[in-house]
C-alpha cells in the first residue's frame, strides 16, 4: 500500500509493517541457442563476457534440459511440468496451453511478487491465453513465434501481420530495435516499483532466433568468420551486450545484490533456412531444434545470486527447466501448498556438487517424437536427425537407445544389443502417459 504524505511516499504492508526483504527474480530466456554457444560453455569463437560473468558469479549447469521447441519449453518452465502433462508438446496455437494449469507467475504473484513478461511469449494469442491472463501483471512484447526486430511484423505466416503489444493493446514502435526497446521497458517497469515490492520478471529475448539482425559492430567483430556462423555469433554477442546493460542497470539502482538472475535457452540451435541453414552449435551433441537428440534439448543454463548462492561453480546433475518453478518457490519463500509440478527444487544441487540428482527420470515430447532419459540411458521414439536447411531425416529404427554417459554424441545404436533396457524405458513411458 502507498501512502502519500506531503512530499513523501511511504510504503507499508497490509499489516502496517515494513515488508520482509525477499529477492527479486529475473529469468532471461534466449531463443534457439546452441548448447555450446557461450564462452563459459567452451566456445572458442563466440565472445560473451557478460553471460560468462553470470557463470563466474553463480552456478552453471552442464546437464540441463529444455524442450525441442519454443512453446513447449516455455510451457515446461511456467507449469513446472513435463510437456505431456503441461498439455503442450509443440509450438502453441491460438489458445496456448490448458487454462487449468497454474503458472509460476500466478504462484509468485499470489506470494506477493509483482510480475511482468517482457519480450517473447509464444504461448497463445486468445484473450484468455495472453500473459496478463496467465499470472503476469504486465506484458510488453510479442505474442507469436518471431518478429522482424525493427518493423515488429510476424516473420513467417505474414506478410502483413504486426505483432507488438502492451498488455492487450497493440502498439507501434517502428524502427526501434526490439531487444533495446524491451530492455528500456524492463527498466521502466522496475523504476515504477515505488514501494520496492519484490518482482518476478521474465525477459523473453528473441535472440539468436531468426531473423538474424545483429548490430553492425558485432558483424565487424566477426568479420573473420564465414556465414552463417558469422551472423549467428554476432547476434549472440548482441544479446550478451544487452544482458550486460541489464546487470549494470541493476547495480546502478541498488538492486543487483537482491536479484536472482537465471539465464537459459529454450531449445537447441536452429538449422532452418530462415537462419541461413544453421550457424549455431551443440558441440559434441547430435541434433538441434525439433529433435529429441541432445542437441535439441540440452541447453545452457546459469543461476546467479552472489548474496546467497555459490559462485564460479558448475553442476553436473540431471536437471531441467521444470525445476525452476519449485526452486524459486523454495528460494523466495513462497507457499508451496497445492503445487502440482514434476520439477524438483534445485537448491540442494545449487548448494552442493555432491547432492544427488533431483531426477531419476526425465520425459520429453515433440509431435510424434518422445524420449525417456533414465540414469545413463535415453530412449527416443521416432528420432529425427536435424540437418542444415532444416532437412529432417527420420532414423530408420523406430526406437533409438543411447547411453549418454558412454556416448554423449548419440552415434552408437544400442537398441538391439540392450533389448531389456528398451523394454524398461518403454514401460516407464507407458506408466507416465497413464498417469
Amino acid at each position: 500500500m502507498v501512502l502519500a504524505i506531503g512530499a513523501a511516499t511511504y510504503c507499508i504492508s497490509a499489516a502496517g509493517e515494513e515488508k520482509d526483504k525477499r529477492p527479486n527474480v529475473i529469468i532471461i530466456y534466449s531463443d534457439d541457442q546452441g548448447a555450446a554457444d557461450l564462452g563459459c560453455y567452451g566456445s572458442e569463437d563466440i565472445y560473451s563476457p557478460n553471460i560468462d560473468a553470470l557463470a563466474a558469479t553463480g552456478v552453471r549447469f552442464t546437464q540441463f534440459y529444455g524442450a525441442p521447441v519454443s512453446s513447449a519449453s516455455r510451457a515446461n518452465l511456467l507449469t513446472g511440468q513435463f510437456c505431456h502433462r503441461a498439455g503442450l508438446s509443440a509450438n502453441a496455437g491460438y489458445h496456448g496451453f490448458p487454462q487449468e494449469k497454474e503458472t509460476l507467475a500466478q504462484r509468485m504473484r499470489d506470494g506477493g511478487y509483482k510480475t511482468a513478461l517482457i519480450g517473447k511469449w509464444h504461448l497463445g494469442e486468445a484473450p484468455d491465453a495472453i500473459p496478463t491472463a496467465r499470472g503476469f501483471d504486465y506484458f510488453w512484447g510479442f505474442l507469436g513465434g518471431c518478429i522482424d526486430n525493427y518493423s515488429h511484423f510476424y516473420y513467417w505466416g505474414g506478410p502483413n501481420r504486426h505483432d507488438l503489444w502492451e498488455n492487450d493493446q497493440e502498439i507501434y514502435r517502428p524502427g526501434m530495435f526490439f531487444i533495446e526497446e524491451s530492455l528500456a521497458q524492463l527498466k521502466s517497469y522496475v523504476r515504477q516499483n515505488e514501494c520496492g515490492d519484490p518482482f518476478f520478471l521474465f525477459w523473453g529475448i528473441n535472440i539468436p532466433h531468426y531473423p538474424l539482425q545483429p548490430k553492425e559492430k558485432w558483424l565487424e567483430y566477426y568479420s573473420g568468420l564465414t556465414d552463417p556462423r558469422r551472423m549467428y555469433a554476432a547476434f549472440v554477442s548482441t544479446m550478451d551486450e544487452y544482458i550486460g546493460q541489464l546487470v549494470t542497470f541493476l547495480k546502478s539502482e541498488g538492486l543487483y545484490e537482491d536479484t536472482v538472475i537465471i539465464f537459459q535457452s529454450d531449445n537447441g540451435h536452429s538449422t532452418e533456412d530462415r537462419t541461413f541453414g544453421g550457424g549455431g552449435s551443440a558441440g559434441i551433441y547430435r541434433g538441434g531444434k525439433f529433435s529429441c537428440f541432445e542437441g535439441g534439448i540440452r541447453v545452457p543454463s546459469i543461476i546467479s545470486y552472489p548474496k546467497r548462492l555459490p559462485q564460479g561453480e558448475e553442476r553436473n546433475q540431471l536437471t531441467m527447466n521444470i525445476d525452476w518453478f519449485p526452486t524459486l518457490v523454495d528460494l523466495c519463500g513462497i507457499d508451496p501448498e497445492g503445487m502440482d509440478v514434476d520439477g524438483r527444487s534445485l537448491m540442494p544441487v545449487i548448494m552442493s556438487s555432491s547432492a544427488p540428482d533431483p531426477h531419476s527420470i526425465l520425459h520429453f515430447d515433440f509431435l510424434e517424437q518422445w524420449a525417456v532419459h533414465k540414469g545413463d540411458w535415453k530412449l527416443i521414439y521416432k528420432a529425427v536427425e536435424i540437418l542444415p536447411n532444416n532437412y529432417r531425416k527420420e532414423i530408420e529404427d523406430e526406437f533409438f537407445l543411447a547411453n549418454i554417459k558412454d556416448n554423449p554424441s548419440e552415434t552408437v545404436k544400442n537398441a538391439k544389443s540392450h533389448p531389456k533396457m528398451v523394454e524398461e524405458l518403454k514401460k516407464e513411458r507407458e506408466a507416465f502417459v497413464r498417469k
